[in-house]
């Protein structure tokens, strides 16, 4: 048996040696190591052999085994798995595919654009937390403690004294307080409020407040500054209106609407049938303000705005549903 056992091994491991391809191996091992194959009819023959010639002959099968099985292993990391001669599946002259590249968010894309417009006209752009102090959203913007706003059923409180921001003027304050005049800086960022969801409210959204402080700062400064604005971010002409509003942490206060560029200021389904849309909030700030962060109001004056950015996204790409930017769509994301 030892003979014939040597021979099978110097046998085997030739043919494994020449094999080029994957089915070629796959056919040895079946004939050498398979339930029928050479190494089990050897098992076999040992079952009639006398008991003093058992102990060399299993042991002379099992390295005949082991050294197959090795040299299996190795051929199988370094042969093709398309044997000699069929052709190959993959064909590789094709240039390869290259993964679809990601791109901005509508709302990043819209920050960003609004940022580089007031940067060109002067601002600075800073940022703030997100978790804040009442005094800050609040006190310091002369937000009484009985205004609506304040109400547990529209902010998100985590203590008694502490929210999440519902507006980005709490970095107006911050900035104040630390720096003095002059002051020219926006605040991009998330604001948080309990709104009940719809095509037009979210819990979440983006603001972009504005703020310039100096002597000798007028309405017309405000004027001129957003209608640049308007007119660089919507690429065109626009007609610009005020209308007299109420903040408490400016006096006056004003809505800004431009003409509607859909239908020309004559009415259509977008602007509400009143040839207007609504931009933002703003005005010239409030003394009281001033005071709380040290400024003197008798000598410096300032105006402040706030946008949401997704309603001036939505004004400029007429999207008529909010939820549209959160939903991750990206059917409705490839878009921009």
């Amino acid at each position: 048996m030892l003979p014939k056992i040597e021979n099978v091994r110097a046998e085997a491991l030739e043919a494994l040696q020449a094999a080029t391809d994957a089915d070629e191996l796959e056919r040895l091992r079946v004939r050498y190591l398979g339930r029928k194959g050479v190494v089990a009819e050897i098992m076999a023959e040992m079952r009639g052999l006398p008991p003093e010639e058992k102990p060399a002959v299993g042991r002379a099968a099992n390295e005949l085994k082991q050294a197959i099985t090795d040299l299996l292993k190795k051929k199988k990391s370094g042969v093709s798995a398309a044997p000699a001669g069929r052709k190959v599946a993959f064909d590789f002259s094709l240039p390869g595919r290259r993964p679809e590249r990601g791109r901005l968010h509508p709302i990043t894309r819209t920050i960003d654009s609004i940022k580089d417009i007031f940067i060109r006209l002067g601002f600075s752009v800073a940022v703030g937390p997100e978790v804040e102090t009442n005094y800050h959203n609040f006190e310091a913007l002369n937000i009484p403690l009985d205004h609506p706003s304040r109400d547990a059923f529209d902010t998100f409180y985590l203590r008694d004294d502490v929210l999440l921001r519902s507006q980005t003027s709490t970095v107006q304050i911050r900035v104040m307080e630390h720096q003095p005049p002059p002051v020219r800086v926006i605040a991009p960022g998330k604001v948080f409020r309990p709104d009940t969801v719809d095509a037009s409210h979210m819990f979440l959204f983006h603001q972009i407040e504005g703020l310039m402080v100096d002597e000798g700062v007028t309405l017309a400064d405000l004027k001129y500054v957003l209608y640049e604005f308007a007119r660089t971010f919507y690429d065109r002409d626009v007609k610009m209106r005020f209308r007299p509003h109420f903040f408490p942490f400016t006096e006056p206060s004003v809505e800004v609407d431009i003409g509607c560029f859909i239908c020309e200021a004559k009415g259509c389904s977008v602007c509400s049938q009143k040839g207007w849309l609504e931009i933002l909030g703003a005005g010239m700030v409030d003394p009281s303000v001033f005071e709380a962060v040290g400024y003197d109001p008798e000598r410096y004056t300032g105006f402040a705005f706030g946008m949401g950015v997704e309603r001036i996204a939505m004004l400029k790409h007429g999207i008529d549903d909010i939820r549209l930017f959160l939903e991750n769509d990206l059917r409705f994301l490839a878009q921009f």
